[in-house]
């Protein structure tokens, strides 16, 4: 949105860092994890000193985080953005403790004839990218328990652009020589150790603008003050001369990608509950994207794998991606649900633009692929049995069912799709009850089409 990109570059321009304080849910989110990684005994110690600034690897990730965005290469600036990582840590890690949570709750009211809660299913909707969750919680528990706000000021691409223009603030954080009397309690409280207290000096494309210093100054040596445009914060950062050739940098990424778990369930086939085996997933030569995400070079460009859309999903549908190309943004698959035609959820969540806002009436008009019938996995051919399931469930009634004989009127009906009028919704492939792969899967549409 160029709306809010602007709003966060005169933010910037005007303020300072604010974004990185506030408002970004990864900044706050390290703050709590320095507040609980201090023991309750070490807690009154203050734990943070400064430190020269690595400008070789903030500029270095900035790079790579670029070069990702003009190559296409999603999942490599899925890595990086603050925003995907907050949100690959929520949806993987937090969102199951809500889950196992609510299902607590949901069992001891249920011991008491009350109903207010319902059980969720808890289910791993991709390993590579649970395994990623967990290692990016791991080193924001290890840096921001140690250091504060290394991971802003060392990695994280956006800190890096923000502090560049942070250094041409109107208002900053300035030390007042005279009044300081180097007692340091600025730059042991600084949790972007960004203070060189023996200097006076303040490294303003670091600092998140948190006023600790201000709060803890007994002299009142420092103070957030105005200083005209276009003059930069001096800083001893200013002064170190980057060496050209250190902004180079060797990037290896090894993913080890995993089939997803699915755990066996429980499903509606003909109006009774039959427990069956897992399905396969069927081998599409186009991915399914989400209606709305226009089509799947749109969602690859635009894609920042936050999951948000996955985590908002209510039919299960969404989940994140195990290829190497398209790692951790969302993929539809029909194994435990299928895309309804009245939920827009995916489009309405979206920060991004990959899935761009749609409304229920345009969505049943959006066809994101179409459903294909196999002769040899449908049990009326397979089994000698009546069956029907998909046709029954077809939301725009593009399934028909005709004798599998012409001639012979009470032959086993099969399916005849209707391709014009199929949307892709994947009902009929998630409600077939062929085993281990349905009779009917849907194929998707590189660019989506209006019907």
């Amino acid at each position: 949105n160029v709306g809010v990109i602007l709003f966060l570059v005169i933010l910037t321009l005007v303020c300072g860092r604010i974004y990185c304080s506030v408002i970004c849910p990864l900044g706050v989110f390290q703050d709590i994890l320095a507040w609980l990684g201090r023991q309750p005994k070490k807690r009154r110690k203050l734990p943070y000193s400064y430190s020269p600034a690595l400008s070789w690897l903030r500029y270095g990730v900035l790079g790579v985080f670029i070069i990702a965005l003009i190559a296409g290469i999603g999942s490599l600036a899925a890595l990086l953005a603050p925003y995907s990582a907050y949100g690959r840590i929520a949806n993987n890690l937090f969102q199951p403790i809500w889950q196992w949570g609510n299902n607590l709750l949901a069992y001891l009211a249920e011991r008491a004839d009350s109903y207010a809660f319902y059980e969720t299913d808890v289910w791993l909707k991709s390993l590579p990218t649970f395994i990623i969750a967990a290692a990016t919680l791991a080193v924001l528990v290890v840096l921001a328990g140690r250091n504060g706000r290394t991971y802003c000021n060392t990695i994280c691409p956006v800190g890096t652009v923000l502090g560049f223009l942070s250094r041409y603030s109107l208002f900053r954080i300035t030390i007042d020589s005279e009044k300081c009397n180097q007692c340091s309690l600025c730059s042991r409280n600084c949790k972007a150790a960004c203070i060189n207290f023996k200097e006076h000096q303040i490294d303003a494309s670091r600092c998140v603008v948190c006023m600790n210093c201000i709060e803890k100054c007994k002299h009142g040596a420092i103070s957030y003050k105005y200083h005209p445009f276009g003059k930069p914060a001096a800083g001893k950062a200013d002064s170190e001369q980057i060496n050209e050739t250190r902004r180079s940098f060797f990037t290896a990424t090894a993913l080890v990608a995993a089939t997803s778990v699915l755990k066996a369930q429980e499903k509606k086939v003909d109006g009774g509950l039959a427990a069956i085996e897992d399905k396969k997933i069927p081998k599409r030569s186009t991915p399914l994207t989400p209606p709305g995400s226009l089509s799947a070079r749109n969602m690859a460009q635009h894609c920042t794998a936050c999951q948000l859309c996955v985590s908002a999903c209510p039919n299960q549908v969404l989940r994140p991606s195990a290829d190497l190309r398209k790692l951790m943004q969302p993929e539809m698959s029909y194994e435990r649900g299928y895309c309804r035609p009245e939920c827009t959820k995916c489009s309405e969540v979206c920060p991004a633009g990959a899935i761009r806002p749609i409304t229920k009436a345009d969505k049943s008009s959006v066809q994101i692929g179409h459903a294909v019938w196999v002769k040899k996995n449908c049990i009326p051919l397979t089994d000698g049995v009546q069956c029907g399931n998909c046709a029954r469930h077809c939301p725009t009634g593009a399934i028909q069912m005709v004798p599998s004989i012409p001639e012979d009127k009470d032959s086993p009906k099969i399916p005849v799709i209707n391709v014009e009028r199929c949307i892709g919704c994947g009902a009929c492939e998630n409600l077939c009850p062929a085993r281990l792969f349905s009779a009917i899967y849907v194929e998707g549409h590189e660019r989506h089409r209006i019907i």
